[in-house]
């Protein structure tokens, strides 16, 4: 049986007291390759920023990589976003820095301190995603889908046991987007958990997994029509 990586029982999610999500019971499983979908405002992006602490958790319980996010401190943050990997909408990179740059800079922040090192993971991740000949660019140099092969290489730094992936496609055009979902798969075959937040409907068809929806403040498995 595996162990779960992100276990919600009975969570409710608030923004400025406004009931957003009631009632959420979520368990994913190490290995699995989750989608979470919804309406914009069904309460995805709020779900997620539970997941990666931005907003607090105050009804339910819930634990993500082994930690329990309802008392999980402020000083706790820093601590469970290098076990976790998390991708955004908009690649979120550093425009005066290169790529192997931005990559560096997140490895000191997170403590790392030897070069070659650091060096060597620079190089590790990018060539996961097939960008190590680009180390040398800045963000600002690549198309969409490379940024966001960088952003995803960003998200394998620490090797996190699971990958939140908000809208990972959410900017990039379809062939861009299929290119982007190969690379997340692939990962997910090498045994990362990833849990992928996308209003894509086209990707859920092409490459089926377990889908959570987000609806009416509730979250609910959808079951897959079999063709």
């Amino acid at each position: 049986m595996s162990n779960s990586v992100l276990k919600l029982q009975d969570v409710s999610i608030s923004q400025n007291s406004n009931l957003i999500l009631n009632q959420i019971n979520i368990d994913v499983k190490e290995g699995e390759f989750v989608y979470l979908i919804g309406k914009t405002g069904s309460g995805k992006s709020s779900l997620l920023k539970t997941l990666y602490g931005d907003l607090k958790l105050t009804n339910g319980s819930g634990s993500i990589v082994d930690m329990d996010l309802k008392t999980m401190k402020e000083k706790d943050i820093p601590f469970l976003r290098r076990k976790l990997g998390v991708v955004f909408q908009d690649f979120k990179l550093l425009n005066e820095l290169t790529i192997n740059g931005n990559l560096e800079f997140v490895l000191k922040a997170t403590g790392w301190k030897q070069k070659e090192l650091i060096m060597a993971k620079v190089e590790e991740v990018l060539k996961k995603v097939n960008m190590h000949t680009k180390g040398h660019k800045f963000p600002y140099e690549l198309s969409g889908g490379e940024q966001q092969r960088v952003a995803i290489a960003r998200a394998l730094l620490n090797d996190p046991k699971l990958i939140l992936a908000d809208e990972p496609t959410g900017n990039l055009d379809p062939q861009t987007s299929v290119e982007v979902m190969q690379v997340l798969l692939e990962l997910n075959k090498k045994g990362h958990t990833i849990f992928m937040a996308t209003h894509d409907y086209a990707l859920i068809l092409k490459y089926p997994s377990k889908t959570l929806k987000c609806e009416d403040s509730k979250v609910f498995e959808v079951v897959q029509r079999k063709n």
